[in-house]
């Protein structure tokens, strides 16, 4: 599509990250035009004047040919499905993540991706932060010596009843380990590339929940790196803890929603913008129409998947 001015979005769902994160970021965007919504609940479109809106996404293909790009923000059971479904009707897609709820179905929407010869997205948006390019070089300049080590931590209390369907294994796929710990899965396979091994652990310590509310992940990375991830829904106090152990020092982090990046010798601070998807529509418009690096190709963000799905099979009960 290079030489196109600018990208006609379809937005599927209007929940939260849409209404507070996606819908604003493509409005802003100069070079992206909100096109149309879908959503079972047409009250939810009213508030966006004038845009189309259906109730399913082959409604959307099937009536308006000016769809370019497709932001799939659905639970993530219908991950695989819209996507392929659009990759398949011609259309680039971003998708919100985790990107499936397996791994087979990873594959196959990479798969599609390939054939379609079209743009395939996913929202890790935090591989735009400042702070984690900021640390891949530092990495990659020998600025701790050689990594041993890296940490993500996420700990909170459970999800608000709006984003309900995340209790339902069925729409999920699990709990925290696939809501929060992929954006921190995600981080570690930037910095260390395409994991190699991952065994990890998930209990319902507090809740009882069809999910888990706990879960910890191992993750061996090429050259000895051993990476660990914790993230919970059962802790009254918020961590957000991001760290790089190497041979002469580390590279901190934490937290990792916030400005500064400290390491041996030196310190930062780097504003997250106040939108964090805004970054993410600019690269997806940037690589549809500019032929642009794009952050999270689905190639990538398969990884994570990966991961999650080692934790599973090893974990299945969740207890």
């Amino acid at each position: 599509m290079l030489g196109r001015m600018h990208l006609n979005w379809l937005v599927i769902g209007i929940g939260d990250i849409t209404r507070r994160r996606v819908i604003p970021a493509i409005e802003k965007d100069s070079r992206s035009a909100l096109r149309g919504l879908v959503t079972r609940d047409a009250s939810k479109a009213e508030a966006y004047g004038g845009v189309a809106a259906w109730a399913t996404l082959d409604a959307a293909l099937a009536n308006d040919e000016g769809i370019d790009a497709v932001y799939v923000a659905s639970p993530v059971a219908f991950h695989a499905e819209q996507t392929i479904t659009a990759l398949k009707a011609g259309k680039h897609v971003l998708c919100e993540k985790p990107m499936a709820m397996n791994y087979a179905q990873a594959e196959a929407m990479v798969d599609a991706a390939k054939s379609s010869g079209k743009v395939f997205g996913v929202a890790y948006y935090r591989r735009l932060y400042p702070k984690l390019m900021r640390a891949k070089e530092l990495i990659a300049s020998g600025a701790i010596g050689k990594p041993v080590f890296v940490e993500g931590i996420y700990h909170g209390w459970l999800e608000s009843e709006e984003r309900g369907w995340l209790r339902d294994p069925a729409m999920a796929g699990g709990g925290p380990l696939y809501d929060v710990a992929s954006h921190r899965i995600d981080a570690c396979n930037f910095l260390f590339g395409e994991p190699k091994r991952a065994v990890g652990l998930r209990s319902n310590a507090l809740h009882e929940l069809k999910v888990e509310d706990s879960a910890t992940v191992l993750i061996g990375y090429a050259g000895g790196v051993h990476g660990v991830v914790d993230a919970r829904w059962n802790s009254r106090v918020s961590r957000d803890e991001f760290r790089v152990v190497g041979t002469e020092g580390a590279l901190e982090l934490t937290p990792l929603n916030g400005p500064e990046i400290r390491w041996p010798g030196g310190s930062e601070s780097l504003p997250l913008p106040e939108n964090t998807h805004r970054p993410l529509i600019e690269n997806f418009v940037a690589a549809v129409l500019d032929g642009a690096l794009l952050a999270c190709p689905g190639s990538e963000a398969m990884g994570t998947d990966w991961v999650t799905e080692q934790v599973m099979r090893r974990s299945p009960t969740g207890s």
